[in-house]
């Protein structure tokens, strides 16, 4: 049974999205110079600022760079401040048995939630030890069983990896490696409003058969838009915000912090 949050159906309700945190074990650990820690936390406390009424906060994976349970029970320890129901899924940087050691006791790690006249959806498509994506089919059926029990309701379907291709030559053999099964399953669901995911470290928005694709930034590092070998990009680390309305309409933006700045390492191979 899918978790219910406590709003009114005819209401609209809002969700924030963090995305690729990629904390350490330790406190001070750096992910291509950046402190991912420092950087997370500025962006926790910008949230706090403009949204001071959150209905759901969802991690969109790479909550860890080294999948330790120290960095799990930080993350879990960070964001708790924002006060709301939240739901975490898992990225390619992710150890899911330390993730789900971290989450023991709560429904941090439940993969279907009822919010307002809406209901999310969170996939699990990282393969253990690799950096691309993929749906098995346990994930495909826990999808199509979800659609279908809610037929009622506005849907959005969350992972972590990029279903479509972003324009960015280097990360076309590390995003989903079989989108066609994942859209195969939507397109027989007319309520499936929006795809949202991490992993690529900046913004995306553009629409496919009248569902919005969306993806979002780091609160860490940035990657260059459109960059054909990897590129670290200058722009800030930020979230995003979702307005989800009773009626299916969707508004969203992306915030970034200020006055971050940071020397790019690029000694370190890959992230």
């Amino acid at each position: 049974m899918p978790s219910e949050l406590n709003s009114a159906a005819d209401s609209s309700v809002l969700l924030v999205q963090l995305s690729d945190s990629h904390l350490f074990a330790e406190a001070a650990g750096k992910l291509l110079g950046l402190d991912t820690q420092d950087s997370l936390q500025q962006v926790i406390e910008r949230v706090l600022q403009e949204q001071p009424q959150i209905d759901l906060m969802l991690a969109s994976g790479d909550l860890s760079q080294d999948g330790s349970l120290a960095s799990y029970q930080r993350f879990r320890q960070m964001t708790e401040v924002l006060a709301a129901p939240a739901r975490w899924f898992p990225g390619n940087h992710d150890d899911v048995p330390s993730m789900q050691a971290a989450c023991r006791g709560s429904d941090l790690l439940e993969p279907v939630i009822d919010v307002g006249n809406w209901r999310v959806i969170l996939l699990d498509s990282s393969i253990p030890g690799a950096v691309p994506g993929y749906l098995d089919p346990h994930q495909l059926a826990l999808l199509e069983r979800a659609l279908t029990e809610a037929p009622e309701r506005h849907h959005l379907i969350c992972l972590h990896h990029h279903p479509v291709s972003i324009g960015c030559r280097w990360m076309e053999p590390i995003g989903l490696r079989n989108p066609d099964a994942l859209f195969a399953v939507l397109e027989c669901f007319s309520q499936v409003r929006a795809v949202l995911w991490g992993h690529i470290h900046q913004e995306f928005d553009q629409v496919h058969n009248d569902v919005r694709l969306l993806a979002s930034p780091s609160t860490c590092v940035q990657f260059a838009p459109g960059s054909e070998e990897f590129q670290v990009d200058t722009t800030a680390p930020g979230y995003r915000w979702l307005r989800l309305h009773a009626d299916g309409r969707l508004e969203t933006g992306v915030s970034r912090v200020t006055g971050i700045e940071f020397e790019v390492d690029y000694t370190v191979k890959g992230y």
